[in-house]
């Protein structure tokens, strides 16, 4: 009796998983991306039926089928640079360093006035590396406190910043699911783009709310943590991954690229609770100027400020304006520079 009760609840996970990556991994839309998904619930449906009147040989058949797709989405389903995308994630970044000058390719610097009308721009550009002097964490808000999307931006005493994001490279007809995150549904990308787009848009376009943290890290690791942004994005140009809600989001990744520089960083549920990330940096120390983490949220909310910013000129300063840590003109040339994490708590 156990033994068919354990039969039935393998069967039950398979079907679940199943319908849900063959319904992410669709072969045609609408009713017709529907047929394989309730064909093979039907089957698990049949097996269990025959399970409950003593008949094993329909368990064995979806046992069989279980394992062919699990082989068709190890081998079968693969990611691809090569696909329809939409415009905003069309390319890859790329970069390259000769001495202290990196040089990237294909930053996107698009003048967005609404989500579908905008101008495509895409760059390339070179940054000093020995004038490298800030590194600034943007979190943008869309309607829940526990989830934001995390965007690094790196300053240099010219007056530059380049900001690095994970993003899922999402294809023509996509929409974004997080349970599709799990199955496949999108490739990831690490795409550098100027201020001006990718901050300004999801505060001035989408209707976001972001929030801007001055990281302070130890001397030297601003430029490994920004080399190793250049190093994942020019790899995902020459091989594909998929990006996944769980293990290959926006958090992770940077938790990933941070702990290779700080060894030892400690795991915390704010990783994957995003929205929660500013708690876990004050922790470790690397937020200084305000006295709680609460403070400096406050402080370092910059939606109003980039709403008023009509000359994209000043939006880099404007968005500092205030922010604990951050000298009052909103200079990306900290003084000091990058300084070093305390030891965590």
């Amino acid at each position: 009796m156990m033994g068919l009760l354990a039969v039935g609840v393998a069967i039950v996970a398979g079907a679940a998983w199943g319908a849900l990556a063959l319904w992410f991994q669709p072969a045609g839309d609408g009713k017709k991306r529907a047929l394989l998904p309730a064909a093979w619930l039907a089957l698990a449906a049949a097996a269990l039926i025959g399970l409950a009147f003593g008949h094993t040989l329909p368990a064995w058949g979806f046992g069989v089928l279980l394992l062919a797709l699990l082989a068709w989405w190890h081998w079968g389903v693969r990611p691809s640079n090569d696909r329809e995308w939409i415009p905003e994630v069309a390319r890859v970044t790329q970069g390259s360093v000769r001495g202290d000058t990196l040089t990237l390719r294909n930053v996107r610097n698009f003048d967005w006035r609404t989500a579908a009308d905008y101008d495509v721009r895409w760059d390339t550009r070179t940054y000093d590396l020995s004038r490298l002097a800030s590194v600034d964490l943007a979190l943008s808000y869309w309607g829940r406190p526990a989830i934001a999307h995390a965007l690094v931006s790196f300053g240099f005493t010219d007056g530059q910043y380049v900001v690095f994001s994970v993003e899922i490279r999402r294809k023509l007809r996509d929409k974004f699911s997080e349970i599709g995150g799990f199955f496949r549904q999108y490739e990831l990308s690490v795409l550098a783009s100027t201020e001006e787009d990718s901050l300004r848009v999801r505060t001035n376009v989408r209707g976001e709310d972001g929030y801007l943290y001055r990281v302070h890290m130890p001397d030297g690791a601003a430029r490994k943590l920004l080399l190793s942004y250049v190093d994942t994005a020019s790899q995902l140009a020459r091989q594909p991954r998929f990006y996944n809600t769980l293990t290959a989001n926006c958090i992770t990744i940077i938790y990933q690229l941070a702990d290779k520089i700080v060894p030892g960083l400690p795991l915390d549920y704010r990783l994957l609770l995003s929205g929660y990330l500013p708690e876990y940096l004050y922790r470790l120390g690397t937020l200084q100027g305000a006295d709680s983490a609460a403070a400096y949220r406050r402080a370092g909310r910059y939606t109003d400020r980039a709403r008023a910013t009509t000359d994209a000129t000043q939006y880099s300063r404007n968005i500092r304006l205030g922010v604990p840590g951050i000298s009052q003109d909103g200079d990306s040339a900290d003084a000091a520079g990058p300084r070093g994490l305390d030891t965590p708590a």
